[in-house]
């Protein structure tokens, strides 16, 4: 349940009832068609209880951007590309400026996708336009089977990395990290942190490596990138979003993300 006694997966796979600010349109029943469409708007700041569902689900958004946790992997999701999360998989999906979601889950059993780990798929505008006409609940039963069967054909992997990182438990570590999630252009040092949480540089290093799995500067660099893609769905320059998530110059920012993803940043979100 969420904070507002909302039923995130009460059995039939649906979005809640309603959000905060926001109005849903709950999905109708669907006979023996293997996919349920709920549309509704979330708004600003708004994100769902961290949950799961036997259903596999097409994270989507129409308009705005929204985004996924799973695990320590983050994935920005703009309308061009949505998210495939198998089902049994734990997540927590929310929007920093708001968006008009789409709760697509699919039936396993229904299902000739065999996606196994979360993926991220391209949106194209074919498919864009076959999850409108999908969510529309007059749509009959024949007809949105033949839908349903194009949608499949059109599922697109694309290959990147995820972007994120473990947040640590101590809360030490805690402190800094929340500190650095909240404003990634803080450039204070290992050492500076280190005195403001009242323990050692060294200390401090071992309590990230040890509950995070990576480096205190590594974790900082994951944090940075992941602040970073919102921004870059908004379709923000380079030069601009730099500097608000703590790198000095563009190329620094690009050659960052490059080495953490493969792609270069202007690429990442690319038809």
């Amino acid at each position: 349940m969420s904070p507002n006694g909302q039923s995130l997966v009460p059995g039939q796979p649906r979005l809640p009832r309603r959000t905060p600010g926001g109005s849903l349109v709950l999905p109708a029943a669907i006979g023996d068609t293997a996919m349920v469409f709920g549309a509704g708007v979330v708004p600003a700041g708004y994100w769902f209880d961290t949950h799961e569902h036997p259903q596999h689900q097409i994270a989507w958004a129409a308009r705005g951007v929204i985004a996924v946790e799973i695990g320590d992997g983050y994935w920005v999701l703009p309308p061009t590309r949505a998210l495939w999360i198998p089902g049994g998989t734990r997540h927590r999906t929310g929007t920093t400026e708001g968006a008009t979601m789409r709760g697509i889950f699919v039936a396993p059993d229904r299902c000739p996708v065999s996606l196994s780990a979360p993926t991220m798929l391209r949106v194209s505008p074919l498919l864009h336009e076959l999850f409108d006409y999908l969510t529309q609940p007059e749509t009959a039963a024949a007809r949105r089977q033949r839908a349903e069967a194009v949608v499949f054909d059109l599922l697109e992997p694309v290959d990147v990395i995820s972007i994120g990182a473990r947040r640590p438990v101590d809360t030490r570590a805690a402190q800094i990290a929340d500190a650095l999630t909240r404003h990634p252009a803080d450039d204070r040092t290992l050492g500076e942190f280190a005195n403001a949480v009242a323990t050692s540089p060294r200390t401090l290093a071992r309590l990230f490596v040890a509950e995070t799995g990576i480096s205190f500067g590594q974790w900082r660099t994951q944090i940075r990138l992941a602040a970073s893609l919102p921004l870059l769905a908004e379709g923000l320059p380079i030069a601009r979003i730099a500097g608000r998530v703590g790198y000095a110059t563009p190329s620094a920012y690009v050659a960052a993300f490059r080495r953490a993803v493969g792609v270069s940043p202007g690429r990442y979100f690319s038809r």
